[in-house]
């Protein structure tokens, strides 16, 4: 994984890739060494998360939208050390797809219980044109929404396009990767052409029975843009984290790969994952 100095020369640096905890165990996150006096020089990195604005499966007639467990399990391993701002391409109330609620899992049940704010008032995607240099990452939370908006918004695909460019990590999860596959950076070619790249699998969609609602073939689009570089997992619905473009383009495949890809924002972003306790 790169350290922080391959990411950003702008971003005040951890004095060392792997913070040393204090008398009392906690990590030294924000012992500093500044190295460029700018607005964020003293300030917690910061982090864009962005959910769809689509509620609507296909023609099934049910609703959809995020996928809790991919929004929740992202969000407890960064917000500690990071400041989360969410955005949507509407704005205000991003839908929850319902069927994506499982209370047996404490991290979903206590974020639904308590964070609500973060979806009912998304910021406007559109507003963060411009401002990749203020971010340190983006990542696009997955549910089959952004199959439906987020694949071919062009606003989006301009975020993405000046943060990749900017040095920043771009990062997503299960149908999330659906933001990046039409993606393109300045020159005309795709992000992810000839990079390992992962994302929600065929067998995946077609063992939810919703491949025929799908308005493409997730995997299909993968693998044709990266040049045949898509992967899965192993084991049927098991975790599976692609980190590509030197660290900076991070892929998980399913629901199960939630916690992983938010530890491997957070190990891009610090240079090397110190365990949550």
């Amino acid at each position: 994984m790169p350290g922080p100095e391959e990411l950003t020369s702008a971003r005040a640096r951890p004095t060392s890739s792997r913070p040393i905890p204090n008398d009392e165990g906690i990590p030294a996150w924000h012992q500093f060494t500044v190295s460029n006096a700018d607005s964020r020089a003293m300030s917690s990195p910061k982090v864009l998360f962005v959910l769809t604005s689509h509620a609507k499966l296909g023609n099934t007639g049910k609703p959809t939208g995020w996928y809790l467990p991919e929004f929740a399990h992202p969000y407890d391993v960064l917000a500690p050390h990071t400041h989360i701002t969410v955005a949507s391409p509407d704005g205000g109330g991003a839908p929850l797809d319902p069927s994506s609620v499982d209370k047996s899992d404490p991290v979903s049940a206590k974020f639904l219980e308590h964070q609500e704010s973060l979806w009912k008032h998304t910021e406007k995607l559109s507003g963060f044109v411009g401002r990749a240099k203020e971010f340190d990452a983006v990542f696009y939370v997955g549910g089959h929404g952004p199959m439906f908006d987020l694949a071919t918004d062009e606003i989006s695909h301009q975020v993405i396009r000046e943060f990749f460019e900017a040095g920043r990590i771009v990062a997503a999860v299960c149908h999330g990767p659906a933001a990046l596959v039409n993606a393109k950076l300045s020159d005309g070619s795709y992000l992810i052409d000839q990079c390992a790249v992962t994302g929600f699998s065929n067998a995946e969609e077609e063992a939810v029975n919703l491949t025929s609602a799908m308005p493409f073939q997730l995997e299909d689009e993968l693998n044709k843009n990266s040049g045949g570089h898509y992967q899965r997992a192993t084991e049927a619905w098991g975790p599976k984290v692609v980190v590509a473009k030197g660290g900076r383009l991070i892929t998980g495949q399913n629901p199960a790969s939630a916690k992983p890809v938010g530890e491997a924002i957070y190990e891009a972003i610090f240079g090397e994952l110190i365990a949550q306790k």
